[in-house]
């Protein structure tokens, strides 16, 4: 089986090839796109971080009553961020949640519009499929070689990279959502004299905002599970003091900012789960 072996198909001189080239053609773009992300994630960060924490806490709760009409989610996502401030990470927490909040812009912008341009249209669906199952197969540390080629280190490429793992969980519960729709529901509107934008967005999209809505949720959920592996290159928030405790090989540090994390996962989570009524 020497022969095999010698004969090596050379995959990763390929792929090295076409990052280099990549690099040398679309350095102009790779920049641009790095300053348009920069100046979201410095937004974000500027809303969570500049108003007093009291106060960002209140806007969260709101937002948590004007999603779910209920008092206990609001109180358990109040006490969560509570206890974030108890535990002195609320600058790693707001650093973290806009990484996320800048991912999940990202994706839902790009990803429900392909989700749905999917639905309607089959073969372009079988065609992105494979697409989709590599992005979500392939090991995310493999994302982080070119985010760094193209981008530096810092937010920005562990935003790439989240966006990459990420953006396959929206564009295919989107699709989902869309192509479950009742026949009988869209030939109803059509018979009414219904244009296609309009059966889209009077039919379609409501009856598949549930699934769109656990489109938002797996993406900030997925996004949460990359803040770790995003502070390997560069990127701030709680993903630095587990990177830490690893390399200190502490127990209480790794622990506390781990748990950190799964309180804002579930908070989060709490926050935009939806149901069809």
């Amino acid at each position: 089986m020497d022969w095999l072996t010698d004969n090596k198909i050379p995959i990763g001189k390929w792929a090295a090839s076409w990052f280099d080239w990549l690099q040398d053609v679309g350095q102009p773009f790779f920049d641009g796109l790095a300053r348009v992300m920069e100046a979201m994630i410095d937004a974000i960060l500027w809303l969570l971080q500049t108003p007093p924490e009291l106060v960002v806490i209140a806007v969260f709760v709101a937002l948590t009553w004007f999603a779910q009409r209920s008092w206990k989610v609001c109180l358990f996502v109040a006490l969560g961020f509570l206890f974030v401030l108890n535990q002195d990470y609320w600058e790693e927490t707001t650093e973290s949640l806009t990484l996320v909040l800048s991912a999940c812009l990202v994706c839902m912008a790009i990803g429900v519009p392909i989700g749905i341009a999917a639905a309607h249209r089959p073969r372009l669906y079988s065609w992105m499929r494979p697409v989709l199952d590599l992005m979500q197969t392939l090991p995310t540390f493999v994302y982080l070689i070119p985010a760094i080629v193209f981008f530096g280190i810092g937010m920005v490429p562990g935003l790439i990279a989240t966006v990459i793992f990420v953006l396959p969980a929206p564009i295919r519960l989107t699709h989902l959502g869309i192509s479950s729709t009742p026949r009988a529901l869209t030939e109803a509107a059509q018979a009414f004299g219904a244009t296609p934008r309009q059966t889209l967005w009077k039919v379609e999209l409501p009856y598949a905002m549930p699934q769109i809505m656990t489109g938002l949720n797996q993406t900030i959920m997925l996004s949460l599970s990359m803040v770790v592996i995003a502070a390997l290159v560069g990127a701030d928030g709680l993903g630095v003091p587990v990177v830490r405790a690893l390399n200190q090989v502490n127990t209480a540090l790794g622990f506390e900012s781990g748990f950190i994390i799964v309180v804002v996962a579930i908070m989060l989570d709490r926050m935009l789960r939806m149901e069809r009524r």
